[in-house]
């Protein structure tokens, strides 16, 4: 089959691997029909210091695929071949503890021990279980037995896919955020997920919903929707930025805050408020040094710190983006003095599939169907991760079809 697989820092290239086959009793193999590419790829594509020195080079990478099911292992009794399903990004039992707890993302039966992560990811490298990825004409699914969700025929792809990832934490992170009635949400990052929890927040009831990135595509699809946006480029202190948007939340601040950029994959999200965070010249580290960002690593949390300072007293911050070192320094005493709550977590797709399932109908209220900026074969994926990563073209969400 021809899958997309990592090379190195900004290459990947589509080869011929073997096909995936049935290992386990709990597999499936699904013919993926659509497989997405996601902001978490590209701190793959950038070899991010936190994640390089866990991928090697011909990796299937990727993580939200929809398809058809091909073939079942004899434990997995609630799927068969025909089936039209979505895969969670992550590979869960649905029977441990944990999982019955409703956190499947920390699955004990997929989790790998040895780096104390949560559950097995698919096209996540080493530290997540070098589980082979979803782009590619076929995925080789463990676990099904819990996974895959069943979606009807009819609709396209883009209705359902975006329950891999997009929706899910979007959903979660909104959950997280608690926003009281009529509230204030600020989401930073107007990538797939923060634009997404902006939609999902006002459908849900938010009076009110912010949204900040530097990207002029981004901003303009979510004026679109009802957000006022901001563009920090605009203003020269963060403390400026700050007071802008206070003018918009009665002088207090957002009751919420969703970061939804996490670890930057490059320096260009939050422009120049990003940039003061970093030191000049950084490369990610190598050897020995590249394997103690596991315990050691620091991120790049400019998002946070902004989400932060810009939450209201008494209000609460949601982690929605990813973040991967284990040494980053946090303003606690302005955390406790301004009685933050925080919130994160890896998304638990199954735990909100069945309340998103009503935001999935015909009449298409978070505007799924025309989510996706680009459709692309799979076979030009080297361009797809180009001018995502660059921001070119619009490129905002791309859907690739093996």
């Amino acid at each position: 089959m021809r899958a997309v697989t990592w090379q190195g820092k900004r290459t990947v290239r589509v080869e011929t691997v073997p096909d995936p086959v049935i290992q386990e009793r709990t597999d499936a193999i699904v013919r993926v029909t659509s497989t997405g590419l996601c902001d978490f790829d590209l701190r793959l594509y950038e070899r991010h210091d936190t994640l390089a020195p866990f991928v090697e080079p011909g990796e299937i990478l990727g993580h939200e695929a929809i398809g058809i099911v091909e073939e079942t292992g004899s434990e997995v009794p609630d799927l068969k071949p025909g089936d039209r399903v979505v895969v969670p990004f992550h590979i869960a039992c649905g029977h441990c503890w944990i999982c019955s707890a409703g956190l499947p993302a920390q699955c004990r039966t997929t989790h790998d021990p040895d780096h104390d992560t949560g559950a097995a990811l698919f096209g996540h490298g080493e530290r997540y279980g070098s589980v082979p990825g979803a782009q590619a004409e076929y995925l080789r699914v463990p676990q099904a037995q819990f996974g895959p969700i069943r979606v009807p025929e009819g609709p396209p792809d883009d209705r359902f896919i975006y329950l891999s990832d997009v929706l899910p934490s979007a959903w979660q992170a909104v959950q997280y955020a608690d926003i009281p009635p009529a509230g204030t949400v600020a989401v930073l990052g107007l990538g797939p997920l923060g634009d997404m929890a902006c939609r999902i927040a006002l459908q849900r009831g938010a009076a009110h919903a912010i949204g900040v990135d530097v990207v002029p595509e981004r901003l303009a699809r979510a004026r679109k929707r009802g957000v006022e946006v901001f563009d920090p480029g605009d203003y020269e202190s963060q403390d400026e930025l700050i007071a802008a948007i206070g003018t918009h939340t009665f002088g207090r601040g957002p009751d919420a805050v969703i970061d939804a950029v996490g670890t930057e994959a490059h320096d260009g999200l939050l422009g120049r408020l990003a940039r003061a965070q970093q030191v000049p010249g950084s490369a990610p580290p190598q050897g020995r040094a590249a394997r103690r960002t596991a315990t050691t690593g620091a991120d790049r949390p400019a998002a946070l710190h902004l989400a932060i300072a810009l939450v209201r007293r008494g209000g609460t911050i949601s982690l929605g983006g990813d973040y991967g070192g284990t040494a980053d320094p946090l303003p606690l005493m302005t955390l406790s003095d301004k009685h933050v709550q925080l919130r994160t977590g890896r998304t638990n797709v199954h735990r909100w599939s069945d309340d998103i399932m009503s935001f999935l109908a015909d009449d298409d209220p978070l505007g799924l169907d025309d989510f996706a900026t680009h459709h692309l074969p799979l076979e030009q994926a080297p361009h797809a991760y180009d001018i995502f990563d660059r921001g070119a073209d619009g490129a905002v969400k791309i859907l690739m079809r093996p």
